[in-house]
This record gives structure tokens, sequence and C-alpha cells, in this order.
């Protein structure tokens, strides 16, 4: 399914200037929400790996999905004071201030091997703190998988592993 034709375009979101790729006209129609997440998770087709991590928001759009067709666990990356149990936080910057990740301390073992997913990538700042929590917790991030990569900002620049992406702008 040409998927692009079906990622709306909206111009000045979420302020002047930004061309905000909407993906809400994905998600209400069941034959192109099933395509995102059966391409999504064709591009892990040989990739081992025991759970998914979905940054919050719409990496859970995605990442539930994919785990519960490919019998994987789900790991929700939540913002800070989302979580009820104890996490495991990490800080880093946005291009507009800072921001603070959690996960659930339990939720990665040792040698754990985990891909992120997520709808997009752009400066790649969100992918990169989550990668990094994983890894100081002692897991491995095998590869970051999104449904939109917005090339012209170089977020796979800054992703150290196997990034991969179903559509590029």
């Amino acid at each position: 399914m040409e998927l692009k034709k079906h990622v709306r375009d909206i111009l000045d979101f979420p302020i002047p200037g930004i061309l905000f790729r909407d993906i809400t006209t994905v998600l209400k129609e069941p034959d192109t929400l099933k395509a995102a997440v059966d391409e999504m998770a064709a591009l892990l087709d040989g990739v081992e790996f025991d759970a998914v991590l979905g940054p919050e928001s719409r990496g859970f759009i995605f990442g539930m999905p994919l785990a519960y067709n490919l019998g994987k666990g789900f790991v929700p990356v939540r913002k800070l004071g989302k979580l009820p149990g104890e996490t495991v936080q990490k800080k880093y910057d946005l291009e507009y201030g800072s921001a603070v990740i959690e996960i659930h301390k339990d939720a990665v073992t040792k040698g754990k091997r985990f891909v992120l997913i997520d709808d997009l990538l752009a400066t790649g700042g969100t992918a990169k703190a989550t990668v990094e929590l994983v890894e100081e917790m002692g897991g491995v991030v095998v590869a970051s998988v999104f449904f939109i990569e917005l090339e012209d900002l170089k977020g796979r620049e800054i992703l150290s592993g196997d990034v991969r992406s179903l559509l590029k702008y």
C-alpha cells in the first residue's frame, strides 16, 4: 500500500513555519493502519529481540500492535511521573528545553534485547535518550524503527546501531 499518500500535511503546526506530518489519517482507516503495522513488522524480519520499547505517546500506537503481532513484550517509555512503580530516569535536551523519560526498573535486565518503535524520527533526541537509558540499565537496543523519518533533521546521525524507517521525507 502507498502509505505516504495517507499521511496528511498540516502547515504551521505546532508553530508557524513547521510542516507537520499527521499520521492520524493513517490510523483512522483499518486497511492503512494494518498496512502500517505490517510493513513496520516486515522491517524487523531477521532481527532477534525480546521486547519492544515504545516512547510516549505515539510509540505506543505502533509499538503495542507490533509487540502483540510478533509475540514480544512491550515496555512503555514514559514522561516523568507517569509510571507507578520504581523507575530509572534520564534527562535529555529538546529543541525548546529539556525533558525526562523513565522506564520501570524491572523492565530491563542485563542482556535483554529490545527494538525501539516510534512514529517519527526528527532530531533523534528522545530515541537517543531511550537507547542510552536502556543501555545504562544493562539492556541492548538492537534496532530502532520509525514510521516516518524527517531526513533533513538528521536524527539518524545521533543514533548508534541499526536505524530503519518506513517513510522518508
